[in-house]
């Protein structure tokens, strides 16, 4: 970002970032911050006025590197307050006994945040910037990478709108229009890849309003190839997560063979969401697939 930077160093220079999630929020603020004139697009409608946000996403462990992250845009305390506090991975074998596992000193932690939740704190620090505006329903269609003009689709009443920039920031996702523009214009190498490994989300309610598990602790199931994973959330429930090969979740096809798997691999888990809490919840979504994405390189100076 610094060399970016460099090279727009006139005041007032406009800058385009494409996508609202949590990395489009972070960097709209840095180039606020440096007294840029921003815009922020995002293809969704405000997620802060959603009941229910398309999609599904894994809960967020953030470590000092992304608190450090936070602290550089005086955002830190407001933000990894409303988080909780995971001092040690805790491990659950086949038969629920558990084995604490420190990730570092005894005050060392990461700290376990929804993902919504956090987006949503980054919009509102988004926000308080006078230099900053945030456009929701705007959809990517083109983007110019000789020239620096974004063509987007004002979802909700079709209109095209053009805009031109000094910077564009492509994060608009792991299929990214802004990046697909860049690998027609500029020689970027580019590959991606499916992880073996899918992942379901899964809950674990609260017990008698509170923590069902020990709640300062990111929970593991590890079981080789697939593996459980629960990390706790503000209202004292849990946010569960089930990695494993597609064909593993293929294999599962009717309630009894869910019971019987969980009964065999994760007894603890299954105990405390319930049977049938567990099998509605199985069947009432896909499993969901891992991509990696390599670009080199990763910026290009109009």
């Amino acid at each position: 970002m610094p060399s970016l930077i460099s090279q727009i160093n006139d005041e007032k220079k406009k800058i385009t970032v494409c996508g609202a999630g949590l990395v489009g929020c972070l960097a709209a603020c840095y180039f606020a911050e440096r007294n840029y004139d921003v815009t922020l697009f995002e293809y969704r409608s405000d997620i802060r006025k959603m009941k229910v946000v398309a999609g599904r996403s894994i809960n967020m462990a953030m470590s000092v590197r992304g608190r450090e992250g936070l602290k550089r845009i005086n955002a830190e305390e407001a933000i990894t307050s409303k988080g909780i506090e995971m001092y040690t991975r805790m491990l659950h074998d086949t038969h629920g006994n558990m084995n604490s596992v420190p990730y570092g000193k005894s005050s060392q932690c990461i700290l376990s945040i929804d993902r919504r939740y956090l987006n949503e704190l980054l919009l509102n620090e988004a926000e308080k910037y006078p230099n900053l505006t945030i456009e929701f329903n705007h959809k990517v269609k083109k983007c110019n990478t000789n020239t620096g003009e974004v063509i987007f689709e004002n979802t909700l009443t079709g209109q095209e709108v053009k805009i031109n920039s000094d910077l564009v920031i492509g994060c608009d996702g792991a299929y990214s229009t802004v990046r697909q523009s860049l690998l027609k214009d500029k020689p970027v190498n580019f590959s991606q890849s499916y992880n073996s490994g899918y992942y379901l989300e899964l809950r674990i309610p609260p017990i008698n309003g509170t923590f069902a598990l020990p709640p300062k602790h990111l929970h593991i199931w590890p079981r080789g190839n697939f593996m459980l994973i629960a990390l706790p959330n503000q209202d004292f429930s849990f946010t569960c997560t089930l990695f494993m090969p597609l064909e593993m979740f293929d294999q599962l096809k009717t309630s009894d063979q869910v019971i019987e798997f969980f009964q065999k691999y994760f007894v603890d888990a299954m105990n405390l969401m319930g049977k049938e809490s567990l099998v509605e919840m199985y069947f009432s979504t896909k499993p969901s697939s891992l991509i990696s994405i390599t670009v080199k390189f990763l910026n290009y100076i109009i």
